[in-house]
């Protein structure tokens, strides 16, 4: 059971969905007013009704004249009053649709400067939930409140004015009564909340259960996990069964509760009206209109209770996506931060030390200069800092000690986006977006040329394959690179490199999923654009970085020895040791 959030966090989450609908201000301001328009219009009818009642005397003594204008005024209240709903109905659909966009928005656009620790030390299904799923529930929620929520407030009031003016001493006995109602909905309301909020994260953990399953479907088949990820699935697909059924029961009982209470008002209306009539000091259509008044003052109970059980809902959601929207962003560039241009590609590395996780430190000072056009080679175990280095080049992390210059100054006084821009990057993992081939190339420079484009394609030998899909460089393809093999989506992802041709380049196994032949050509066309571009490349066959000007052997996040290839097999140590491993029978 998740924990119960405090008044005041509820209170806040409450704050910022109002100060959301604030901006819709005058929208809001127009539906009450046809909430009261309508309300006010229902609420006539019951006196025409009484008047039409009263009109009928007894047998032979009808005034025919005063009925007419009575059900003609019937008829004319009724169609104003849905006039009035479909108008007000129509403006809190359209409150509800952008406050919701207005919220996705302001989520997404907070994904874009989060850092990437809070994205990769969460699910992204769970992610998707609240920008998704959460939303929708919120907006649910929302939707009922503008359409119930404000008509049954205003309908209490309005019925409880017209009571008094029928008969005073009845309406004393519905305003003691009603209490009870409130009493019973209030108490049950307190105790659904924390039952909607585990809802609500076993809905989460369902989803990110779905989105890695299906994303990485392949290795569930190659392993033959179908079974174990189909328990899996079921087990927190019960845990939401459970959840669900005890939110949704208790919240189910609200509603027969507080039509038992109204029902009791409704009763004692009934007796006490019934006594009134036979003194004389009501009529028969006077009591006629006041059962009418009394039924629909009673109804807006039922009616917010069943709201007010969908407005938890949408409050443990709405506090999940504020969570999200309230988390730290990313550090923000100094006001006088640098915009590197035209760099030389002189990079110094000075005493960094860098954790994931604070109690686990994975690098410890670690220091290197690299001179502008220099090709490094970063070697070593897995788990020894290599890519980790690259994220802190990139400023995907800061580090926690010591400092990395590019041109002598400090990358966190550097814009990250000139920073950036200055880098080219080839990482074992390809970034295919869905669109056509000619967009994912272009995806540095979208105002580049097709010529540009295609030459790109032919210096990194995906000209060839291109030219066999369908529509060529017009061919669409989704997020995932669709019928392309991985190799493939390499070759694409090089070609993006070879158009920008940045000063700094990182190659990390950037051709790892490519034949010995193509990855041939790559190496010679890599050796091409990497001359005079200062290059850091990620390597775990050694045979591919023998002509590095220099090599970095990490290990447990330190350097651990530097030099040349040739130097480094002489020194007989770790590098040695790799080097020759990969060549033993």
């Amino acid at each position: 059971m998740a924990a119960k959030l405090s008044g005041p966090e509820r209170k806040k989450t409450l704050q910022k969905v109002l100060s959301r609908i604030s901006r819709y201000r005058l929208l809001v301001i127009l539906s009450i007013v046809l909430a009261a328009l309508s309300v006010a219009l229902t609420l006539y009818i019951p006196i025409l009704v009484g008047r039409a009642i009263d009109a009928i005397v007894g047998q032979g003594r009808v005034d025919f004249d005063r009925l007419l204008d009575a059900f003609a005024r019937v008829a004319a209240a009724a169609g104003l009053t849905a006039l009035c709903q479909w108008v007000m109905n129509d403006i809190n659909n359209r409150i509800t649709c952008q406050v919701v966009r207005d919220i996705r928005d302001e989520a997404f656009r907070k994904l874009m400067i989060l850092p990437l620790s809070y994205l990769d030390a969460r699910p992204v299904g769970e992610t998707v939930s609240r920008v998704i799923s959460d939303v929708d529930q919120f907006s649910e929620g929302l939707l009922l409140g503008f359409t119930q929520l404000f008509t049954g407030v205003v309908t209490i009031g309005g019925t409880l004015l017209f009571m008094l003016s029928v008969h005073p001493g009845i309406t004393l006995v519905v305003v003691v009564l009603t209490p009870l109602s409130l009493f019973v909905a209030r108490f049950i309301a307190r105790r659904t909340y924390s039952m909607f909020r585990a809802q609500s994260e076993a809905r989460a953990e369902q989803t990110a259960l779905v989105e890695e399953m299906i994303g990485g479907m392949k290795v569930v088949k190659a392993f033959s996990r179908e079974r174990a990820a189909g328990e899996a699935f079921a087990r927190f697909n019960e845990k939401l069964r459970k959840a669900s059924l005890k939110a949704i029961f208790y919240s189910s009982i609200t509603n027969p509760s507080t039509r038992f209470i109204n029902s009791l008002v409704y009763a004692g209306v009934g007796l006490t009206g019934a006594l009134a009539a036979l003194s004389g000091s009501i009529t028969v259509g006077g009591l006629s209109a006041f059962l009418s008044y009394a039924n629909q003052y009673t109804k807006p109970f039922n009616e917010i209770s069943g709201v007010i059980a969908e407005l938890q809902n949408a409050l443990v959601c709405a506090s999940r996506i504020f969570e999200l929207i309230g988390e730290e962003p990313q550090v923000p560039d100094d006001k006088d931060a640098r915009v590197l241009t035209e760099p030389r590609g002189r990079v110094d590395i000075k005493n960094v030390s860098f954790s994931y996780v604070p109690e686990r430190p994975l690098i410890e000072g670690l220091s290197l200069a690299v001179k502008p056009g220099e090709r490094v080679a970063i070697v070593g175990p897995t788990g020894c800092g290599k890519t980790t280095l690259i994220n802190l080049l990139m400023r995907f992390y800061d580090v926690d000690g010591g400092e990395i210059d590019v041109e002598g100054t400090d990358i966190r006084r550097i814009t990250r986006r000139s920073l950036r821009a200055n880098y080219g990057m080839v990482l074992q993992d390809t970034w295919i977006k869905a669109g056509t081939v000619r967009e994912n190339i272009a995806m540095g420079r979208p105002e580049a040329g097709m010529e540009e484009i295609e030459a790109a394609a032919r210096a990194a030998h995906a000209h060839g394959f291109i030219s066999r899909l369908p529509q060529g460089y017009d061919t669409v393809l989704s997020g995932d690179g669709g019928s392309l093999s991985q190799g493939q989506k390499q070759l694409l992802c090089i070609a993006r490199v070879m158009l920008n041709l940045p000063p700094m380049l990182i190659l990390d196994e950037a051709t790892s999923s490519i034949d010995t032949r193509t990855e041939m050509r790559i190496q010679a066309a890599f050796a091409h654009m990497m001359r005079g571009r200062t290059s850091f490349i990620v390597a775990h066959r050694l045979s591919t970085i023998q002509n590095a000007d220099v090599i970095l052997v990490m290990r447990d996040g330190h350097i651990v020895e530097q030099g040349t290839h040739r130097g480094l097999l002489n020194l007989g140590g770790f590098y040695s040791k790799l080097y020759h491993s990969q060549f033993e029978q």
